[in-house]
């Protein structure tokens, strides 16, 4: 093991899922929540975070947005897991007779139409894993979790029933985080450039900002605005772009930006996962 990796959850987590699918070199660490986990990086007892930033099903996951740009720490990498739900009992149990299912409050709307279809009540759970072990310590044969593969190996469930997702395609992105930025690489698939700002308080400032982008060509993959503070005039935005800041017409859109925000900072600067390019399958 070359270090750990701290993410949000408890073992049997998609987020230890991926850990091990990504840096299976590491040691995961699991944390209560996306602040200890950031937490745990920034102290020295990880060595990177591995944190939930959106799904492809539910979207954005909750206040992960407000922790990045104050956790002090740079986004390296990103990858994109592929999330398959499955509803997990006790080891006499059948489908027919679970009447409610523990699930995260974001994998809950993954999987409506199965348990609508079953009749089984969705009730939110902490953890997804969290789910599993409560269901495998409660010993009720009407409850079950929704949770990984792994997660049933760990805590000894049933799988009773396989990728219940909605959408074949479910994937949760995750963003991996370390105390220092590494400007250096080059991604095959390209590179992404994150960062944040704030528009100055003049008219259509938002609209002149991004025309940098539009007139350098560069790609703005993602752009998510959210309140600061609880001061309904402090809009922040998170952006994310095709290319490296060192690639000219890069520079000339980060420069025209400036001069249209009072703050901007870099989060950071990683290569493009290869899942980013992937065709939908007919």
């Amino acid at each position: 093991m070359t270090g750990k990796i701290a993410f949000q959850g408890e073992l049997g987590a998609y987020g230890h899922q991926a850990c091990i699918e990504t840096r299976p070199g590491h040691e995961p660490l699991p944390c209560p929540t996306f602040d200890a986990a950031i937490e745990a990086v920034r102290k020295g007892d990880a060595e990177l975070g591995m944190i939930a930033v959106e799904n492809s099903t539910y979207g954005r996951v909750a206040d992960v947005h407000h922790l990045l740009p104050e956790s002090g720490l740079h986004i390296v990498d990103e990858a994109f897991v592929r999330v398959h739900i499955n509803l997990l009992g006790l080891h006499d149990a059948r489908v027919e007779d679970i009447e409610t299912a523990l699930g995260h409050v974001v994998i809950l709307p993954q999987c409506a139409g199965f348990l609508r279809e079953h009749g089984i009540s969705p009730k939110a759970s902490s953890d997804n894993a969290r789910a599993a072990r409560d269901v495998s310590e409660g010993g009720d044969k009407t409850k079950a979790a929704l949770a990984s593969e792994l997660a049933a190996e760990i805590y000894g469930l049933k799988i009773l029933a396989r990728h219940i997702e909605d959408h074949d395609r479910n994937t949760t992105r995750f963003l991996i985080m370390a105390r220092d930025p590494d400007y250096t690489r080059r991604g095959k698939a390209g590179m992404m450039t994150s960062f944040i700002f704030r528009v100055r308080n003049i008219p259509a400032a938002l609209y002149k900002a991004m025309g940098g982008f539009a007139t350098n060509g560069v790609n703005m993959t993602k752009l998510e605005s959210y309140m600061v503070g609880g001061n309904f005039n402090a809009t922040q935005f998170y952006a994310e772009i095709e290319g490296h800041p060192d690639d000219r017409n890069v520079q000339l859109a980060l420069e025209e930006l400036d001069y249209f925000t009072d703050h901007i900072r870099l989060m950071g600067v990683f290569p493009a996962s290869a899942r980013r390019h992937e065709k939908p399958q007919r």
